[in-house]
């Protein structure tokens, strides 16, 4: 299916899920926009005045009128709100209190921090809010960050014309999009700034006025300061914890200009259901194997590091390839090995290293049934 609609798809009476914010077209008749229908691009900027309407809060709507039809650079999709629709986030688990803390902070447009362990789907999360509210996704891995403007720009050597080394600064994606949002404010930009406590503090100084009512932040090329618009909502995640190397605390000062949401692992079923929805060829009874030993190893207390999500995911890889079609169960220890054992230091056979606790969780689990 196509991305995007295309005009004779749409015709009044038409029911459709969007996301709307508020219009920032001065003198416009319509408070609302949305750039989205059913998560496709619409071919026209969709408009509603009704003031029930929640900013970043999906809705259902019904087509009212298309203007200037003909013209694919002018006219709208005019819409009447029906009601509001859940807060639902396709392939991500939330548990239902942290799910309302989420909607109350997208509505605010308030920083998010997402704190949790390795692999709970902090990344995958923040994709799914970027999809579902018709926002443009902006990942930037702060683990590369030494300076501070290496949030926005980063020096490279390169060769010019005549042989000499020229250095120039390049774009992060970040500023990239700080830019593109000042230039067009009917696009929403999410920033996710992952691995946020892998950079320096000193470093990450460089954020706090970007972060806080201030609201701008310095570009190193042009050598000023610009503006960070509405338009643009900061997201970062941290792994904190002993088992995490070349990390660094945050101070309270940083800590004050995110709201925090603690996240979690998906409780077993329902990591099961989000597996099987990826990888549907394979047997429910299997997965529900998988996700049980992964959930041994989460609550092994002799264990100080855990078990991302990403490695049941693997798993599934392995075991729904056709290489192993027919000889699964016979290959399921094998890839535990691999998929389980192999995140952890040492290996699967040294019952003194973390990766043998891990193996013997493995057998004893087997054994149970």
């Amino acid at each position: 299916m196509s991305t995007k609609l295309k005009i004779e798809e749409i015709a009044p009476g038409q029911v459709y899920e969007a996301t709307f914010w508020a219009n920032p077209v001065e003198g416009n008749a319509f408070r609302f926009r949305a750039t989205h229908l059913d998560g496709r691009r619409a071919p026209k900027v969709v408009l509603c005045n009704d003031s029930k309407i929640r900013p970043g809060m999906p809705c259902l709507v019904r087509v009212a009128e298309i203007t200037k039809a003909d013209r694919p650079d002018r006219g709208a999709i005019v819409v009447e709100f029906i009601r509001p629709q859940d807060f639902k986030l396709e392939g991500v688990w939330l548990d239902p209190v942290i799910s309302k803390k989420l909607q109350i902070l997208l509505e605010s447009g308030l920083n998010i921090l997402l704190d949790g362990p390795q692999g709970c789907g902090k990344t995958t999360l923040a994709r799914a809010i970027a999809k579902t509210l018709g926002m443009e996704f902006v990942f930037f891995n702060c683990g590369a960050v030494v300076e501070p403007t290496d949030f926005l720009a980063t020096i490279q050597v390169r060769a010019s014309a005549s042989g000499a080394p020229v250095t120039d600064f390049v774009k992060t994606e970040v500023l990239e999009a700080l830019e593109r949002a000042n230039e067009d404010s009917a696009t929403r930009f999410l920033v996710f700034l992952d691995e946020f406590n892998r950079c320096h503090e000193s470093a990450r100084n460089s954020l706090m006025p970007a972060l806080d009512a201030t609201r701008r932040v310095f570009h190193p090329v042009k050598n000023a300061f610009i503006e960070i618009p509405d338009n643009v909502q900061f997201i970062a995640a941290v792994n904190r914890g002993a088992q995490f190397t070349a990390t660094f605390g945050i101070d309270a000062a940083q800590l004050d200009r995110f709201a925090p949401l603690q996240m979690d692992y998906p409780p077993p079923e329902e990591e099961v259901k989000i597996l099987l929805r990826k990888h549907n060829a394979l047997a429910e009874p299997l997965v529900s194997k998988i996700v049980k030993l992964a959930d041994k190893i989460r609550k092994a207390p002799e264990l100080s590091a855990s078990l991302s999500v990403r490695a049941t995911d693997e798993a599934c890889v392995f075991l729904e390839h056709p290489l192993l079609e027919g000889d699964q169960q016979r290959m399921l220890p094998e890839v535990l090995k691999s998929s389980f054992c192999g995140r952890f230091n040492g290996r699967w056979d040294d019952p003194h290293s973390d990766a043998g606790a891990v193996w013997g969780v493995i057998q004893s689990a087997m054994k149970e049934g």
